[in-house]
C-alpha cells in the first residue's frame, strides 16, 4: 500500500496526500524516493496541472519528521551524506517546478516535515494548538539535513532560524505566522480551501521581514562576522563543547549565505559526520527508549482504569506544578484540600503564573485559560473528594502525616481511590503501614519544579496491585511525564544514586576544594548545574534530610559530612530564604559563592584536585549505585536506569545514561578505578557484586 496518492481536480490543483500505512504520524523514510519521483514525474508531465496542494492523511498530524530508525543502517559518514543529499536534491526539485506547490499544515511539521514545507511556494497552517512547526533535529545531535539549514535563514532571517535550529524548539502556528515561516493562518476547517487558492496563484519569491538593525548584521559582511562569532561563543558556553551539532548548524547556515551550493554541500557532509558521532548515537537511543516506554503499561496485559477526577493533598510549589499538569495537560479537574487559604491561593497562582505568561507571549488566548484555570478548585474539607480515581498527596515529609492522610481519604473517598505519595525518601510500604486498602497505596514521586521536569517514579510496595500501577503510570503520562517504575525502598532510584554524588561533592569542599571549582567541573563534564547549585535550588534542608533514610537503610557509604549540620543551624536553606552555598543577594544572584560559608564550615579553600579528579570521585559513586539498583531490581532494566538519570537529575544525555555510560568506559576500567579508589581512599568505592561479575564475564549492559 502506497504512502502517497495524487488526486487531479478540475479545477487545475492536484492534492497530493500523505499517509503512512499503519502509522499514527507520518515519517520521512529512505525508500520513499523512487515513489515520489514518479508523483512528482507525473505533475511535471500533466500540463494540466497549475498547483499542487500538500497534506496530510492522518488525522491530527502533517509529517513529525523523518524516520530516525533509517541512520542506524549507515555504515559510514558518506552513507549518511548520502541521505541527506537524497532528501535535498527531491525537496529541490520541488522549489523548481514550474507548478506552485502549497503545504497545507495541521498538527506537527517538524523536521523533515518543515524542510518538506519549505521546499514548496506557500505554506498554509491551521490555528490549532496541535500545529508547531520546527527543526528539532539538534536534539537528536544532529542538524536539518534536507535543506533546512539554507531554506529557513532565507526565509525568515538568520537570527530567527539560527535561534530555531539550535534550540530545536518549535514555534506554534501564531508564532509561525509571526516569524514568516507560514503565508497564512486559519480555522482548520477551511484549511484545504485556503491553500487551494494559494496553489492557483503563479509562483513568487519571498522576502524575510527584517528590522534595519537585523539588516545591518545579516546583509553587510562585518555583521555577519560579528553575528556568527557571538553564536559561536554563546553556543560554546551552553554546551561546553560536549555537543558537535551546534557548531555544525552555525557552520553550515554561514557557508550558504554567500554561496548556496557551497551550503547544501556543507549541509549533507557535516549531517553525515554527526550521524556517526557516538553523541548522536547516544541522544538517538534516548529517542527510542522514551518512544518505547510511551507504549508500554505499567503491568504488562493489565490495562488501566480511566482517570476522570483527581484530588491533590497540599497546596506547597509541589501541590501546585501536580495539579497544574493533571488540569492542562492530562486535561483532568483537580481539586486541591489545603489546611489553609494560602495554601490554595498559592497553587492557583503556580498555574496562573505560568498560564498568564503563555497569553503575554500570545501562545494561548486568554479564554483558554480561563478555562484551563477553571479545571483547579480548592477546598479545606473534603468536599468534592467522593468522586475522585485518584488523589496524590504533596504534603510535609512526615510519616504520621501521611499515614493520616491515608486514613482519611480512604474515609472520604470511594474504596477504589487511588492514594499516590509524592514522597521523595519515605518507603511507600510504611505509608500504606495502616491502610485499610493498602493495594490502593502507591509512590508517585515528581521532581522540582514539576512543570519542567520530565520524569516521575511509580513505587509500589509489596501490596499495591498491578491495575493501580498500571492506572497511575497512564495518569503520569498523560500528565506528560515519562514514568519508570521503581521498587520501594529508601530514596527510590533517582535520590539513591543522587545522594552519594551529592554527599562526595560534600567531602571535596571539606578537603579545601573551592564550591564553584567543583560545581564547574561537575557542568563542564555534562550536568546542567553543579552539585552546590543543584543542593541550593532543592533547598539544603531538603536534601539533607535524605541522608539519614538512606544510611539506615544502605549504612555508611551514604554518610554525608557533619560539618553539614552547620549550615542549618546558621538557617541556611539556599535559594528559597537567599542563603546557600551562593551569594543570591542584590545582583549577585547565585552567580558568585558566599565566600562566608567557607568560615562556617571551617575551611580554606584551595584548589587541590584536577577536574578530572573532582568528576571521577562524584561519579564513579553514582555509577556504581546505579549498578546496585539494577542488581538489586529497584529498576527494571538499565533503560529504565538510564532514562531515570537524565530525566530525573540532568544526567548529560551525550553519555547515554549511566548504564551507556558505564558501557563505553568499559567495565573493566570501571572495576578498575572503583578498586584505585576503595584501596586509597574508602570502601565505599568497593565495586558491586553486579560490575565486578559481570567485568568477569566480559558482559555488557546493552548488548
Amino acid at each position: 500500500m502506497s504512502a502517497f496518492s495524487l488526486e487531479k481536480r478540475d479545477d487545475g490543483i492536484a492534492i497530493l496526500t500523505m499517509d503512512v500505512p499503519g502509522e499514527s504520524m507520518n515519517t520521512l523514510k529512505a525508500d520513499f524516493g523512487d515513489e515520489i519521483s514518479a508523483i512528482l514525474d507525473d505533475i511535471e508531465n500533466d500540463a494540466d496541472i497549475k498547483g499542487v496542494v500538500v497534506a496530510s492523511g492522518k488525522k491530527d498530524s502533517f509529517v513529525a519528521g523523518a524516520d530516525v530508525s533509517m541512520l542506524a543502517a549507515c555504515q559510514s559518514s558518506e552513507d549518511a551524506e548520502a541521505l541527506s543529499v537524497a532528501g535535498q536534491q527531491i525537496f529541490d526539485r520541488i522549489e523548481a517546478m514550474s507548478k506552485t506547490f502549497v503545504a497545507a499544515i495541521h498538527g506537527p511539521a517538524l523536521g523533515g516535515g518543515l524542510e518538506l514545507a519549505l521546499a514548496c511556494n506557500y505554506r498554509i497552517c491551521s490555528d490549532s494548538s496541535k500545529t508547531q512547526l520546527g527543526l528539532p533535529e539538534v536534539q537528536l545531535g544532529l542538524l536539518p539535513g534536507s535543506g533546512g539549514t539554507q531554506r529557513l535563514p532565507v526565509l525568515i532571517g538568520v537570527q530567527q532560524a539560527m535561534k530555531m535550529m539550535l534550540t530545536g524548539a518549535p514555534a506554534r502556528a501564531k508564532q509561525a505566522k509571526k516569524y514568516g515561516i507560514v503565508d497564512d493562518m486559519v480555522p482548520q476547517t477551511i484549511l484545504m480551501d485556503v491553500a487551494i487558492k494559494y496553489a492557483a496563484t503563479p509562483k513568487s519569491k519571498h522576502e524575510a521581514n527584517k528590522s534595519m538593525a537585523d539588516k545591518m548584521l545579516e546583509n553587510t559582511s562585518l555583521g555577519r562576522k560579528i553575528m556568527f562569532r557571538k553564536a559561536r561563543e554563546a553556543t560554546l558556553a551552553k554546551t561546553k563543547g560536549n555537543y558537535p551539532a551546534p557548531m555544525y548548524i552555525i557552520d553550515s547556515i554561514e557557508a550558504g549565505l554567500d554561496n548556496p551550493k557551497k551550503g547544501y554541500a556543507t549541509e549533507a557532509r557535516l549531517f553525515g559526520k554527526l550521524v556517526m558521532t557516538k553523541e548522536s548515537k547516544q541522544l538517538r537511543e534516548i529517542f527510542f527508549a522514551t518512544t518505547e516506554m510511551k507504549k508500554e503499561n505499567g503491568v504488562e496485559g493489565v490495562s488501566p482504569k480511566p482517570i476522570k477526577k483527581a484530588g491533590v493533598l497540599g497546596g506547597g510549589l509541589m501541590g501546585g506544578g501536580i495539579a497544574f499538569v493533571t488540569a492542562t495537560k492530562a486535561k483532568v479537574p483537580v481539586r486541591i484540600k489545603d489546611i489553609n487559604e494560602n495554601g490554595i491561593a498559592g497553587a492557583l497562582k503556580y498555574s496562573y503564573d505560568i498560564l498568564n505568561a503563555k497569553v503575554k507571549k500570545r501562545f494561548m488566548r486568554a479564554s483558554e485559560m480561563q478555562q484551563q484555570l477553571a479545571m483547579i478548585t480548592g477546598c479545606l474539607d473534603y468536599s468534592g473528594y467522593k468522586n475522585n480515581d485518584i488523589v496524590v498527596e504533596a504534603v510535609f515529609e512526615d510519616l504520621g502525616l501521611k499515614q493520616d492522610m491515608v486514613a482519611q481519604i480512604e474515609e472520604h473517598c470511594g474504596k477504589d481511590v487511588i492514594f499516590a505519595s509524592n514522597t521523595s525518601s519515605i518507603p511507600i510500604a510504611d505509608i500504606a503501614a495502616k491502610a485499610a486498602r493498602p493495594e490502593n497505596v502507591v509512590g508517585l514521586h515528581y521532581f522540582s519544579p514539576v512543570d519542567k521536569m520530565p520524569l516521575a517514579e511509580v513505587i509500589p510496595h509489596a501490596s499495591t496491585s498491578d491495575q493501580v500501577i498500571s492506572s497511575t503510570v497512564e495518569f503520569a503520562k498523560r500528565q506528560g511525564k515519562t514514568p519508570i517504575v521503581v521498587k520501594d525502598g529508601a530514596g527510590f532510584y533517582v535520590n539513591r544514586i543522587l545522594a552519594p554524588y551529592m554527599s562526595e561533592a560534600g567531602y571535596l569542599a571539606m578537603e579545601g576544594q573551592p564550591v564553584d571549582a567543583i560545581d564547574k567541573a561537575l557542568v563542564k563534564f555534562g550536568f546542567p548545574v553543579g552539585a552546590f547549585k543543584l543542593l541550593d535550588e532543592v533547598g539544603i534542608d531538603v536534601g539533607t534530610k535524605i541522608i539519614p533514610i538512606l544510611k539506615g537503610q544502605f549504612g555508611e557509604r551514604f554518610s554525608a559530612p557533619d560539618a553539614f549540620d552547620k549550615l542549618l543551624e546558621n538557617d541556611r536553606k539556599g535559594k528559597k530564604n537567599q542563603a546557600g552555598f551562593y551569594d543570591y543577594k542584590g545582583k549577585n544572584n547565585g552567580k558568585e559563592v558566599d565566600e562566608s560559608v567557607y568560615e562556617l564550615l571551617g575551611i580554606s579553600p584551595v584548589t587541590k584536585y584536577t577536574d578530572a579528579t573532582v568528576v571521577e570521585r562524584c561519579v564513579l559513586l553514582m555509577l556504581n549505585e546505579a549498578a546496585r539498583c539494577l542488581e538489586e531490581g529497584v529498576i527494571r532494566n538499565a533503560r529504565d536506569g538510564d532514562i531515570g538519570a537524565i530525566f530525573g537529575i540532568g544526567f548529560p544525555p551525550f553519555l547515554g545514561g549511566p548504564f551507556r555510560y558505564m558501557d563505553e568506559l568499559g567495565l573493566a576500567h570501571l572495576v578498575g578505578r572503583l578498586e584505585h579508589y576503595s584501596a586509597s581512599y574508602s570502601d565505599k568505592y568497593t565495586p558491586a557484586d553486579i560490575l565486578v561479575r559481570m567485568n568477569k564475564n566480559q558482559e555488557t549492559f546493552y548488548k
